[in-house]
């Protein structure tokens, strides 16, 4: 179950680092569920989908994509509300509330049935939403679970996976000069280790991540 304060914690670090990306964001208009479809059909390669070859599905990655994919659905949901967070956390929270595995979605003259559906076919319906500029948290709440991630996993690597871009682009991503490899191991590496030894409840989770990647960071 999504808390209300985690998904306020979330729209807010979304709602920063789109502002350090470009501080006109809202009237740039970027095309956010495009890069949700983007994301999609890479996870589909990740899960693996020729059958002319032998594949195996790769959960991690496929986990970090679906993180990529809320980072977007999230600058969307912002971006439709016009970055009014509380109107955003409003609508978020209804949507969460209501999702449903049992759902059927209806597109493009089909009716689809959640929960009868494989995981790269929920990607694909994924995928035809965002062209068709729907975003159905229904779908998206299943996807996550068949990925083996529940809210609670969803927020913590989110916040950690933000916390760690904003970290890069304090020091020098944008400019060349920051370092991925820390002592011999990438910065992913030690994000996953500092986010096992914090407490994910604690208002100052996203803060606790910063100062540790501050900490771990060479000099």
């Amino acid at each position: 179950m999504l808390l209300t304060e985690q998904a306020s914690t979330m729209l807010s670090l979304q709602s920063d680092m789109n502002r350090k990306v470009d501080s006109n964001w809202v009237q740039s208009c970027y095309p956010y569920l495009r890069a949700v479809l983007i994301e999609g059909s890479e996870a589909i390669e990740h899960h693996g989908w020729k059958w002319w070859k032998k594949q195996q599905k790769d959960l991690p990655q496929l986990q970090m994509e679906l993180i990529d994919i809320w980072h977007f659905l999230l600058s969307e949901i912002l971006l439709r509300n016009n970055a009014d967070q509380r109107k955003s956390l409003a609508i978020v929270m209804e949507m969460v509330n209501q999702a449903n595995p049992q759902n059927v979605i209806e597109f493009d003259g089909e009716q689809y049935e959640i929960s009868n559906l494989g995981l790269i076919t929920k990607f694909e319906l994924l995928i035809g939403l965002s062209v068709a500029r729907r975003i159905d948290l229904s779908l998206f709440s299943s996807i996550m679970f068949e990925c083996e991630m529940n809210w609670e996993n969803l927020y913590c690597q989110y916040v950690g996976k933000n916390v760690l871009n904003m970290f890069r682009q304090d020091k020098g991503y944008k400019e060349g000069t920051y370092q991925k490899i820390w002592n011999g191991h990438e910065d992913n590496e030690y994000l996953v280790e500092i986010i096992k030894s914090l407490d994910s409840s604690r208002i100052e989770f996203k803060d606790e991540i910063y100062a540790a990647l501050e900490a771990a960071y060479p000099a």
